[in-house]
Parts: C-alpha cells; structure tokens; sequence
C-alpha cells in the first residue's frame, strides 16, 4: 500500500473502526508493518482527523485490556495441541 501518508492514516482508521481490527491483524490486512500502523493512527490521523482519531482510539484501548485474555486463550490453545500430540506417540 503505497498512498499518500495521511490518506493511508485515514483508510487504516476507518479499518479499525468498521472491522474493530487490531493493529496487527490491520498490518496484515493491508500488508504494512504494525509500527507503519501505529504511527499512521496514532501520530498522523489526530492531525488530520481527530473524530476519527478518537474512534481509533477507543477500539485500541479495548483491545489492549483484551491482550491478556486473548494471549492466555493463545497459550491454552498451544498446549492443548502439544498434550495432544504425545498422546498420539
């Protein structure tokens, strides 16, 4: 995605907010690295769209307090298939 930065900071947010995306699963999506992202909503769409920027942010901060819960599902899942696998042996 090569746009303009501040257009690309705008279609990223309008992402995040439509799709309740994170910033990695935005990355991927759009095939830019997660610090492109970051800077993109956080530092260049206050800037140029701070309603937007204010939404983003929301999004952001509720996945954030989600990390956690999502991580340990993460690790429940990794070690459900390692149990399974020796099982198997």
């Amino acid at each position: 995605m090569k746009a303009m930065p501040n257009e690309r900071a705008a279609e990223l947010g309008e992402y995040i907010v439509n799709n309740k995306a994170t910033v990695r699963a935005t990355a991927a999506k759009f095939g830019i690295s997660k610090s492109t992202v970051h800077k993109d909503v956080s530092e260049r769409l206050e800037k140029i769209n701070p309603n937007l920027f204010e939404q983003v942010k929301e999004v952001l901060e509720f996945n954030k307090q989600e990390r956690h819960i999502r991580g340990g599902e993460a690790t429940k899942k990794k070690y459900a298939a390692v149990k399974k696998k020796n099982k198997k042996k």
